[in-house]
């Protein structure tokens, strides 16, 4: 009975070691190891005129080298990976060649220059520059004559120790902090001199467009004026267009009407390319004006500003600041924002909004609605709003002849109701009235003679506006009409297009009553 469960035993374990076999085998992984990639060598040189060489290769998925030292000796050394060979070379440049091997069998080569003199090195030149993608990070190369590697010494550690590294090398480090720091470089060949040269470099970590209020190195320091209160806070609206982790917050205090704040950038804000301002704010209220404003350094007399108002309340909206007027020959470094100006602010709630994410752009989105009206694309909503017998659409252009080829064009019918029947159209933002005044609009009358009345009035005070009145000197042809506006106050918000065409006299709804208009631009 002993003996069957001996043999049981055996042939169990057979079984165990039959299966281990194959399962040790079974070398298919390898079919997924990466080549060797990165392959290179690090070379030192001991400075006593000995020409002996450390060679360190490197590289990634590599399980050993193979390094062909370049001079007379032929065949290679073996080294693994974390190891170092040296060698004795007469003086002289040679090319080394690096075979680096994986443990699937792949091998990657790559070749290097190594130069070997006896002789000090000369002409140390040592190059610096900020990486593009950290302002805390500096990249250095350097180069030299008869040297074979460079050690550096990058100023911020007590004590630090040096990194090597070989000309064609670009080497880097990351900062810890804002400052001035000492970069020494020293070249060494195989001569008892060195040469060592120092480079001073400045990290700095500068405040631009787009305003993110994320970074935890930047110092968003807004300067407060007058009743307006700005800090950088936790999020505490996370919903909607703007989950970011920080945004700023302002509170206007009662003190002046345009109480706000300013922050300065590290460099004037490049209007070359981008005229569009954009910016996250959360209001407590629809209607609150925003006043976005650049200034010079300094002189504050040299300035832009664009008033946009808020059309949601307790949500994140995205306004737009239409800066296509700026002037690019100005420097500006500061933003102003003013909320409510012209209005005391309390500290309540009621004066409390959040603002994120300001920045530069070339392209107005979709839903803005701005001047000039041309009524051509097709996503823009042009949505009138019809008073006492006035009637707007816009239609294929019935009429495409003379000055308006374009597609579309709106049509306006006065039927009986009110002598002032007509309809106005609300814009995304105010209008910018600080260097143009004078309103054009290419209008189509079935009649010469027709009074055009063309008003603008303020989004939520219909008493502050400002309007003129023109006739028509043609008949059923199209016409550009001109609106004098060089008398309006433009220091007032005024976002409403309104259109009342013979005003004073009751419209009838007929084709005597019936007008087309496009293009309504400002000059």
């Amino acid at each position: 009975m002993n003996n069957i469960k001996n043999v049981f035993c055996l042939a169990f374990l057979i079984a165990i070691m039959v299966g281990c076999q194959k399962e040790y085998n079974d070398t298919s992984f390898l079919k997924t190891v990466a080549a060797p990639s990165k392959v290179s060598a690090l070379t030192t040189i001991t400075q006593d005129n000995s020409g002996l060489v450390t060679l360190t290769p490197n590289g990634e998925n590599v399980s050993y080298f193979e390094l062909y030292f370049g001079d007379a000796t032929t065949a290679p050394a073996k080294v693994f990976s974390g190891s170092s060979v040296q060698h004795i070379y007469a003086e002289g440049v040679y090319t080394v060649t690096i075979v680096g091997h994986s443990i699937a069998g792949t091998t990657t080569t790559s070749t290097q220059l190594l130069t070997v003199s006896f002789r000090a090195p000369e002409n140390l030149v040592v190059n610096t520059a900020t990486d593009a993608s950290n302002n805390f990070k500096i990249n250095i190369s350097a180069t030299a004559s008869y040297e074979t590697y460079f050690k550096v010494f990058f100023g911020d550690v007590t004590n630090e120790a040096p990194q090597s590294f070989l000309e064609g090398d670009t080497i880097s480090h990351v900062y810890p902090k804002v400052g001035n720091y000492t970069i020494k470089v020293i070249a060494f060949s195989g001569a008892n001199d060195s040469i060592i040269t120092t480079k001073s470099v400045t990290i700095e970590d500068p405040l631009n467009l787009p305003l993110t209020f994320e970074s935890a190195t930047l110092n968003y320091k807004f300067t407060d004026f007058n009743g307006g209160a700005t800090t950088v806070i936790d999020n505490p609206q996370i919903n909607g267009i703007n989950t970011s982790t920080k945004v700023a917050k302002m509170v206007k205090n009662a003190d002046q009407t345009w109480g706000g704040s300013w922050i300065g950038l590290s460099s004037p804000i490049d209007f070359s390319l981008n005229k569009i301002f954009r910016m996250k704010v959360f209001s407590p209220r629809v209607g609150a004006k925003v006043l976005l404003k650049v200034e010079n350094a300094s002189n504050s007399n040299m300035s832009y500003e664009v008033t946009a108002t808020t059309t949601v309340a307790n949500a994140w909206e995205d306004l737009v600041f239409d800066y296509s007027a700026v002037s690019t020959s100005v420097s500006y470094s500061k933003i102003t924002i003013i909320f409510d100006n012209g209005t005391m602010g309390d500290g309540s709630a009621n004066f409390t909004f959040l603002l994120d994410d300001i920045r530069l752009t070339n392209s107005l989105p979709s839903s803005t609605l701005v001047l000039p009206l041309d009524f051509e694309s097709t996503t823009l909503n042009y949505k009138f709003t019809d008073f006492n017998g006035g009637a707007v659409s816009i239609i294929s252009n019935p009429q495409s002849s003379g000055i308006n080829t374009s597609s579309r064009v709106a049509k306006m019918v006065k039927s009986a109701d009110q002598v002032y029947g007509g309809s106005y159209i609300a814009l995304t933002n105010p209008i910018d009235f600080s260097s143009k005044k004078t309103f054009t609009m290419k209008v189509y009358s079935p009649r010469s003679g027709a009074k055009v009345l063309l008003k603008v009035e303020n989004i939520s005070n219909t008493g502050i506006s400002y309007e003129k009145e023109v006739q028509t000197t043609k008949a059923n042809t199209w016409e550009t009409l001109s609106f004098d506006y060089s008398g309006i106050d433009a220091s007032k918000a005024y976002q409403k297009v309104v259109l009342i065409f013979d005003n004073g006299t009751m419209g009838d709804g007929s084709a005597n009553f019936t007008f087309l208009f496009d293009d309504i631009s400002l000059k």
